[in-house]
């Protein structure tokens, strides 16, 4: 905005001063102004500076994260990776123990089964998410036979890039989040370590009738009969259903899907959607409250579904090139295009891998020259997923 330079300043303190003294460089007169001049474009140029950082699309992290402390955002911490270990023999206990691949240690948490267990990355961000393989326990652990990383169950983040964090603050003022409502929904879920989208469904059940959960004069019937033959868990759970159904206590209304993605784009695990699931509505206290969603809203969790997509093409090489030397540039130059869809995911109806967009994509890889014939899972039109799928690479030919 200043765009002020030394010689600029210079010139008019200089012409204000009368020409009957001398002005030229070396008098006394130019000496004494010169070093103002240069302190004035200095401090022009600092001046450019807090206005730059005053304002969220130009600030620098350490200022947008002051700016963003206003809207009560904060950056989003780097997170530790949750793996899963597999030792032997099965009977083995290594909770607690730590153990490292290279240079990143590992601690174990919790058992899933026998011989299974949660192992989570002492190191926080994406480095844990990379390290699959064999094990060295840091201490000697007595009849231990082998210990393996491998699933990622829970990606571990780095820290929310700049970018990222700008984009939520500029966010912040499109949409409110309050008392459950989507934005409230999909600040709440993303924030969640190891979920990178979400996709908020409301009312998500509404195919259901309240009017056809009514029990009926037959049913009634049927109901005080087989009421007597059953005992505990099963008559309390069909005694409950029943009531609730007889007084109209059934509704569609505040049940809410959600949608998730891990942090690396793709499915889910398990042991993501369980927590997950504790944090927005905990299964044992089912739309009571205790979770982040609001008193009322039952909401349940899962995951996108992987559809795998298969891309056979005829391309024609220039001399020199083929399959043989091209066929991983073509793999990824495909991946990366499905991996664009997925981080588009959340915010589609639904995703269409298009032939034009992978043919566009491999006419960039040098050695090809031409592509034709294009097929997406044995067909030659456009490959379009349904709301709650993602497409993964399975492989190229020709």
């Amino acid at each position: 905005m200043y765009d002020v330079t030394y010689r600029e300043i210079l010139e008019r303190m200089l012409d204000r001063v009368s020409d009957k003294f001398d002005k030229r460089e070396g008098s006394v007169i130019f000496d004494t102004h010169s070093p103002t001049a240069l302190e004035l474009e200095l401090l022009y140029v600092e001046l450019n500076t807090l206005i730059a950082e005053a304002y969220g699309d130009s600030a620098s992290r350490e200022y947008l994260i002051k700016r963003c402390k206003e809207r009560g955002i904060t950056p989003y911490e780097a997170t530790h990776a949750v793996l899963k270990g597999e030792f032997t023999p099965t009977n083995i206990d290594v909770a607690g123990q730590r153990f490292n691949i290279g240079s990143i240690n590992f601690v174990v948490t919790e058992k899933i089964a026998d011989g299974q267990y949660q192992v989570q990355c002492e190191t926080p961000g994406i480095v844990g998410n990379q390290q699959l393989g064999t094990m060295i326990p840091i201490e000697y652990i007595q009849g231990l036979e082998t210990a393996e990383l491998t699933d990622v169950l829970i990606p571990g983040e780095d820290e929310e890039d700049t970018e990222d964090l700008r984009t939520r603050y500029f966010d912040s003022f499109k949409e409110k989040a309050f008392g459950g409502n989507v934005q409230d929904y999909l600040e709440k879920t993303n924030a969640i370590p190891g979920v990178g989208s979400t996709k908020v469904t409301r009312v998500w059940n509404n195919d259901l009738r309240p009017a056809e959960m009514i029990p009926s004069a037959a049913v009634q019937a049927w109901f005080n009969t087989i009421k007597p033959t059953l005992t505990g868990e099963v008559a309390a759970w069909l005694e409950t259903v029943y009531d609730a159904a007889l007084n109209r206590k059934l509704t569609t209304g505040g049940t809410v899907l959600l949608t998730i993605l891990n942090s690396d784009f793709g499915v889910a695990s398990d042991t993501l959607i369980k927590t997950v699931q504790q944090v927005i509505d905990p299964d044992e206290y089912a739309g009571e409250g205790y979770g982040v969603a609001p008193i009322g809203h039952i909401v349940k969790v899962q995951s996108a579904k992987n559809r795998e997509v298969t891309v056979k093409t005829n391309i024609t090489f220039d001399v020199g090139y083929g399959w043989s030397n091209l066929q991983s540039s073509i793999n990824e130059a495909i991946s990366n295009y499905l991996l664009e869809l997925r981080k588009s995911w959340a915010d589609s109806p639904y995703l269409v891998v298009r032939i034009s967009q992978i043919e566009t994509r491999l006419l960039s890889i040098k050695g090809i020259v031409d592509i034709d014939s294009t097929k997406i899972n044995g067909a030659s039109d456009n490959l379009t997923l349904g709301k709650y799928e993602v497409p993964v690479f399975k492989g190229a030919s020709a």
